[in-house]
């Protein structure tokens, strides 16, 4: 199997256990770092950073520079460890696909828990954090080998259901967390009011680092409905019919406007923006993981 077989939602689909998924989609993304011009990089990332003028070179480590030619010195542990939490949106509307073989949710748990196997690999500390119309499970951070058990028993036992209460959610998640921590959200931000977004900025505003995964159906992105279309919102369960022929333009126009004002105003409050959809392969979200793990960490 190809290094890309591993990273397909596709391909995932097929394999019924999530730790198993995480295992395949980690594996493929690590083969594909070391195949690519990132080669090293799934070694420096955390354990190591770049030889600079002034470093003590008995910190030098020698064996790194005999894989990669390149001069690093290793970190001490209080350096490298960062307190996780996966923050998951399990409100209905997740639970939607059109032709992919993977729901929103589906996607979203999936890279979820490739996330957790990562990050525990590399000894650090990640909890979960559910939340639909209020706060569901909560998993304190930590780095053992049974916390990704743990974790990916709740992933496994989690279902979509109720309406978003996203602003009031992400504040008494603000409200709970004591430590600096990097927060990943997994939500197909469908919000009522685009305002409620604000409740992130809360975060940061706490010190905390936020990383967005925006997660849509592909046919949410590329609409390739035809005809006279009955659609179903999912939370408030409204009908519209339509001609899909008619609206296609507007729609596409407006979902691009949309990802695009939420990365414009991610970016002014120093948080990342991922738009992904179901038909993406899981690593650029991994990627944009490790890469700001390597920028501030």
């Amino acid at each position: 199997m190809s290094v890309e077989e591993y990273l397909k939602p596709s391909v995932i689909h097929q394999i019924q256990r999530l730790d198993l998924r995480a295992q395949f989609v980690v594996k493929g993304f690590l083969h594909g770092l070391h195949a690519s011009p990132f080669h090293g990089f799934s070694v420096q990332f955390s354990e190591h950073r770049k030889y600079v003028p002034g470093d003590d070179p008995k910190d030098l480590d020698w064996r790194v520079f005999a894989r990669t030619d390149k001069y690093y010195i290793k970190k001490y542990e209080a350096e490298t460890n960062i307190n996780g939490y996966l923050v998951m949106d399990l409100s209905q509307s997740m639970d939607y696909t059109y032709r992919q073989e993977l729901t929103k949710f589906d996607y979203a748990i999936c890279l979820a828990a490739a996330l957790a196997y990562l990050m525990i690999s590399q000894q650090d500390p990640v909890g979960l954090i559910t939340f639909a119309d209020s706060i569901g499970e909560s998993l304190p951070p930590r780095s053992k080998r049974t916390q990704l058990n743990n974790l990916l028993t709740l992933l496994s036992r989690a279902k979509p259901t109720g309406r978003t209460e996203f602003a009031k959610c992400i504040e008494l998640i603000a409200a709970m967390l004591k430590h600096r921590s990097l927060i990943m959200l997994f939500s197909d931000l469908l919000l009522d009011d685009p305002q409620e977004l604000d409740a992130l900025f809360r975060l940061t505003f706490a010190g905390h680092d936020v990383i967005v995964f925006h997660v849509l159906d592909e046919a949410e992105v590329t609409f390739p409905f035809s005809g006279s279309h009955e659609f179903l919102d999912a939370e408030s369960n409204q009908r519209l019919t339509t001609d899909a022929n008619q609206v296609r333009g507007d729609y596409v126009r407006a979902i691009e406007q949309y990802r695009s004002e939420l990365a414009q105003r991610c970016h002014q409050h120093r948080i990342d923006y991922v738009p992904l959809d179901t038909s993406m392969q899981f690593d650029r979200a991994l990627m944009e993981y490790l890469m700001r793990r390597r920028a501030r960490y």
